[in-house]
C-alpha cells in the first residue's frame, strides 16, 4: 500500500468555504451586491433526492455557486443520490462543497467531567439538476406576488414585535425594542423586486436584529459601528433576512446604505475562516425563532 504523501495539505473545509464568500463579496463590492442578493437566492436550496431545504452556511455557498456558475434551478444531491434517481452526473462536471458536522467522542469527552461530543465539519460535494441528464425539477405554479406579499405580512405580524412608522431610516432600537421602519410608499421598485418586496425585505433584516435582544436570543450587537461586534451582527441580519426573503419567495435586492459594511465585513471573515459560518448559524437561529412566534400565533385559539 502506497504511503500518503505528509507534504500534501490538508483540505479546510472552513477555508475553502470563506474563501468562496470572500471572492463573491469582493466581486459584488462595486455594486453593492453580496452573495445573498443574488437571483438565484429567491428560494432556498434544496435536495432532490431527499426534498429538504439546505440550511445555514450551505444555504450561502450553494447560491455562490449557483450564481456564479449561472444555474437555473435551486435542486443539488450528491453524486450517488443523483444515481438512486435515475439521473447521471454529465462528466467533467465539478460539484459544489457544502459542509456537515460529524461527531466524534474523544476521551475527554468521554470523562463524566466533560460529556459533551466534539462536531467536526466534513465537507461533501454536490451537484446541481444543471449537471445532471435524466432528471427535471417538478413544475411549480409561481405564487402571485399578492399572496407571497400577504404571507409574509402575516408572519411579521405574528412575530409580535413592536413596529414603529414614519421617519427617515429603518433601525431597531436596543433601548426601546422597537423597530423603526419608514413608511411603505418610501421604498423605491427595482429591476428585479418590487417597492413592496424592497420594504419586507428591509422590514426582516430588522427582525433578526430584534431577535437577537438579551430576552430573546442573546446575541452580542457591537457597541459602535465599525467594529468586529458590530459588524458581525449585520451580517447575521443581513443572512438571515435573505434566508427569510427565500423562504418567503419576496426579491432581496442590494442596498447601498450597506456598502460601508463591506470593508468590515472582510475583515471579519479574513480574521476568523468560522465567522462565516457562526454568522449562517446565528442567522438560522433568528429565522427558526422568528418562524416559531408566527407559527405559535396561528396554533393559538381565536379570542
Amino acid at each position: 500500500m502506497e504511503s500518503q504523501d505528509s507534504s500534501e495539505p490538508k483540505f479546510n473545509v472552513y477555508q475553502a468555504i470563506t474563501d468562496q464568500v470572500v471572492g463573491a463579496i469582493k466581486a459584488g463590492a462595486g455594486k453593492y451586491v453580496m452573495p445573498w442578493h443574488t437571483q438565484s437566492g429567491i428560494t432556498r436550496p434544496a435536495n432532490a433526492y431527499t426534498g429538504d431545504a439546505y440550511r445555514g452556511v450551505n444555504v450561502l455557498t450553494l447560491w455562490v455557486s449557483g450564481c456564479s456558475r449561472q444555474y437555473r434551478t435551486g435542486h443539488w444531491a450528491s453524486f450517488k443520490q443523483w444515481q438512486r434517481l435515475n439521473a447521471s452526473v454529465r462528466k467533467g462536471e465539478r460539484g459544489s462543497i457544502i459542509v456537515f458536522y460529524k461527531e466524534h467522542v474523544t476521551a475527554e469527552s468521554e470523562d463524566e467531567a466533560d460529556p459533551r461530543p466534539r462536531l467536526y465539519a466534513r465537507a461533501s460535494r454536490v451537484f446541481n439538476a444543471d449537471q445532471v441528464d435524466g432528471w427535471r425539477p417538478p413544475e411549480l405554479p409561481e405564487e402571485p406576488e399578492a399572496e407571497r406579499v400577504g404571507l409574509v405580512d402575516a408572519f411579521v405580524q405574528g412575530t409580535g414585535a413592536a413596529i414603529r412608522y414614519g421617519g427617515e431610516m429603518a433601525q431597531y432600537c436596543h433601548r426601546e425594542d422597537v423597530i423603526d421602519m419608514p413608511q411603505i410608499e418610501r421604498f423605491r421598485a427595482t429591476r428585479t423586486s418590487t417597492a413592496t418586496q424592497a420594504y419586507y425585505a428591509t422590514l426582516c433584516h430588522e427582525l433578526v436584529h430584534w431577535a437577537g435582544a438579551p430576552h430573546r436570543l442573546n446575541r452580542q450587537f457591537g457597541e459602535r459601528y465599525g467594529d468586529r461586534a458590530y459588524a458581525f451582527e449585520e451580517l447575521v441580519a443581513e443572512l438571515g433576512a435573505a434566508f427569510l426573503c427565500a423562504t418567503f419567495s419576496v426579491a432581496n435586492d442590494p442596498r447601498p446604505d450597506h456598502a460601508a459594511y463591506v470593508a468590515n465585513w472582510l475583515e471579519v471573515l479574513n480574521r476568523d475562516t468560522k465567522a462565516i459560518f457562526m454568522a449562517a448559524s446565528q442567522a438560522e437561529k433568528a429565522v427558526s425563532y422568528l418562524l416559531s412566534l408566527w407559527a405559535e400565533k396561528r396554533a393559538a385559539p381565536a379570542t
